[in-house]
């Protein structure tokens, strides 16, 4: 099987994931270091390929985006795009290796919770005797430090913003996927902006332009797929994917 082939394979494979329950990020980088960019330049990369398919998987959510507890989806938006370019300049400037080292342990965190999370808010809910709820201004800052981190490396925040959500919010899974595509949305926009104007993204445009293909094939089917499956198997693809990108990072690691 060709180079090319492979690439655009991960594509279809990264936009279908990000569209279902998120981890794009961890089919598309190897692919594209397997290409022969530079593991910094091949995160740009992906990060700019995998915009198009965001961007079409949120136009097939338009109708299903829902308010994330009390807090607008403008003021969430705002906020990811600050954190997503604030994590994209991070990239740019910082080492890695002490956040990569940190990566899997987050992941495993987020892939507890996301098992677990609405399970304790309930337990926790009916021990207080009212709801357990993030404040808007908790769920701002939450995800200001996920689209920072998006902005950074992105493997896994739509995971990450799930299980947040889940625990802060009790916010079942299938309910808060669409405004997960449309965060992670806003932060590969507010980051592929500057990805494109000071890193080497550009550096190898064919091998860039497959996987941007392959996305937004996978991104629309992956939409179309998820917003027809019931909420207990949606529940169980995200959290396979979450188990499964965890095991594979902390083997990588």
């Amino acid at each position: 099987m060709s180079e090319m082939v492979i690439v655009l394979l991960a594509g279809v494979a990264a936009g279908a994931l990000n569209a279902v329950g998120g981890g794009g990020t961890f089919v598309a980088l190897p692919a594209l270091v397997a290409a022969g960019l530079s593991p910094v330049t091949a995160n740009a990369s992906s990060t700019v390929a995998l915009v198009p398919g965001t961007v079409a998987s949120a136009w097939v959510y338009r109708r299903d985006l829902a308010p994330v507890g009390g807090t607008s989806t403008r003021a969430l938006t705002v906020v990811s795009v600050i954190g997503g370019g604030l994590g994209a300049g991070l990239l740019l400037t910082l080492p890695a290796v002490s956040f990569d080292a940190a990566v899997p342990w987050l992941l495993a965190f987020a892939t507890v919770v996301l098992a677990f999370g609405r399970h304790v808010s309930r337990v926790v809910s009916d021990a207080k005797g009212h709801a357990v709820g993030m404040s808007p201004r908790a769920v701002l800052i939450g995800q200001f430090l996920l689209a920072v981190y998006g902005g950074y490396f992105g493997g896994a925040v739509g995971i990450m913003m799930l299980a947040v959500w889940s625990i802060g919010l009790g916010l079942d899974t299938s309910a808060g996927n669409p405004m997960r595509v449309a965060q992670l949305t806003a932060i590969y926009l507010s980051a592929t902006g500057l990805f494109l104007i000071a890193s080497d993204a550009l550096s190898a445009p064919s091998v860039l332009i497959t996987m941007l293909v392959g996305a937004v094939a996978g991104g629309v089917a992956g939409a179309h797929v998820a917003r027809r499956l019931p909420a207990w198997l949606l529940r169980s693809v995200v959290l396979t994917t979450a188990v499964t990108m965890t095991v594979l990072y902390f083997l990588r690691g």
